[in-house]
């Protein structure tokens, strides 16, 4: 799509009905390079460090630095969300094309300094180019789903990614593996710098977008004392969550939602150069009870992910195999209703929010009861219903949040959307840690302190979950008001 070719998504051209398109329609050649640019683009990211953490033990068996290791998990996170932060801004001022060329290039170069870094600290580096690229495609890619494609095609696009996703939970961990049995380490990174360079020039020869929007940014300074903050803050969560315990982990996450406060603060006052929509996280508006709901239910739902496998070895005898397999049943879930679903009609874009959300929070309450005690197909029923929930709410959650709102201000939202995510799974791993480490879960030696271990970090999670619902209900409400629609 380049830029002499109407945006499908302005308010003129929804349809009246809000009927969604048909796949058919979504694959011809008009929409279907966006959509494959788009799909390539969350797979590099999302398969990515699943990859390396199969990985992991063969780079320091081969360079060292086993102290450094979970730096390479925290170190793509918090430079994940740094860049994705600025996407919107990025976009806004240059479009879409160049800021994503750019971070698939960037993404690129990280992996080939990894293919053939010497010793950890390289690697780390490699792993720093990785998540600012990879952060800038994500977000690039949400935004590009609402400003691409017509709003009756969104549901249809988000389960496009939501495929992606699901594939490269399945996928990457098999990828890494063939790898390092068959081959060596190196060529995984070999293999995605490939893809990013490949990903960096189609868009840059075919140009999927070249026209920023009519937005007052262009003159203001780049926000790098936001980002800076932004930045301190998410490192010291990360580092609440590598080595946890409640004197040193707590006042670091103390020390991190402050700075996020004053980021907050720092933005708002920032209108020229915003990168965050207006009041993000206030719940009398559409959009700040939209990303605070995502907020609560990314750090309720990130226990499984934390601390799920282990626990599951240790509570029912099973190989880690197929622990694995129990708790990636929530991919398939998520992708199903994602799918089934996606053809919904933009009236019902609330309802079905407010369903997949209610499954996620009767998954929490679920495994409360069946993860200290099985049977084991049960425990991954739960995961399945849990992740269809977050697949049916999910894929209806950007419509829904962009609906009304100017072109530019749209763009944060999109971006805001995949910032909240990753910073509420950032949160949720820390706060978790936290937790385990207060119900002794170092010392877990029977099957039974395991399940009480589990029990806890549920009910944990459970109140984070309640607030999140009620930051759910003005969400959807028909009647709850949205910021006024500016000019861009």
């Amino acid at each position: 799509m380049n830029s002499a070719e109407p945006n499908e998504n302005d308010d003129n051209n929804h349809d009246a009905a809000g009927k969604a398109i048909p796949w058919r329609d979504l694959l011809r050649p008009h929409h279907a390079q966006p959509l494959a640019i788009v799909c390539l683009a969350v797979w590099l990211h999302a398969a990515d460090s699943l990859v390396v953490a199969t990985m992991l033990p063969s780079i320091v068996e081969t360079i060292g630095g086993a102290g450094l290791v979970a730096w390479n998990v925290a170190l793509y996170l918090v430079t994940s969300i740094v860049a994705g932060a600025a996407t919107a801004l990025l976009t806004i001022r240059h479009g879409l094309s160049l800021p994503m060329s750019v971070a698939a290039a960037v993404f690129g170069i990280g992996c080939l300094i990894s293919t053939f870094a010497p010793s950890m600290p390289v690697m780390l580096g490699g792993r720093v180019l990785q998540g600012l690229g990879g952060g800038t495609l994500v977000s690039a890619s949400f935004i590009a789903a609402r400003m691409l494609f017509p709003s009756a095609a969104i549901p249809r696009v988000m389960a496009a990614i939501s495929t992606l996703w699901s594939a490269s939970a399945l996928l990457g961990p098999l990828i890494g593996g063939l790898f390092v049995a068959y081959a060596d380490w190196r060529w995984g990174f070999g293999f995605f710098a490939a893809q990013a360079f490949a990903l960096a020039c189609w868009i840059a020869v075919r140009r999927i977008d070249t026209q920023a929007s009519d937005d007052e940014t262009e003159n203001a300074a780049f926000p790098w004392r936001r980002l800076s903050a932004v930045c301190a803050g998410l490192l010291l969560v990360a580092s609440a969550g590598i080595d946890v315990s409640l004197e040193r982990s707590a006042p670091m996450l103390m020390g991190a939602l402050i700075l996020f406060a004053v980021f907050l603060r720092m933005d708002a006052t920032a209108y020229a150069s915003r990168m965050l929509p207006e009041r993000p996280f206030d719940p009398r508006h559409r959009t700040g009870a939209g990303l605070l709901m995502l907020l609560c239910f990314c750090v309720a739902t990130v226990t499984n992910t934390v601390f799920g496998t282990l626990l599951v070895i240790k509570i029912h005898d099973v190989s880690a195999l197929t622990a694995g397999y129990v708790l990636a049943a929530s991919a398939p879930g998520w992708t199903l209703a994602a799918l089934l679903l996606s053809g919904a009609q933009e009236r019902l874009d609330g309802v079905l929010v407010a369903a997949g959300f209610g499954i996620v929070t009767a998954s929490i309450v679920a495994f409360i009861v069946v993860f200290p005690t099985g049977p084991i197909w049960a425990i991954a029923a739960t995961t399945f219903a849990g992740g269809a929930g977050f697949g049916m709410a999910w894929t209806f959650v950007l419509r829904r949040a962009t609906s009304g709102l100017s072109a530019a201000e749209g763009q944060r939202v999109a971006n805001a959307i995949t910032t909240v995510q990753r910073l509420g799974y950032a949160l949720g791993a820390a706060f978790m840690g936290i937790a385990a480490n207060g119900l002794s879960f170092e010392r877990i030696a029977t099957p039974e302190d395991a399940g009480m271990v589990a029990q806890g970090l549920f009910i944990a999670s459970l109140p984070v979950a309640i607030v999140g619902v009620a930051a759910m209900i003005p969400f959807i409400r028909d009647n709850q008001p949205v910021l006024a629609k500016k000019k861009s």
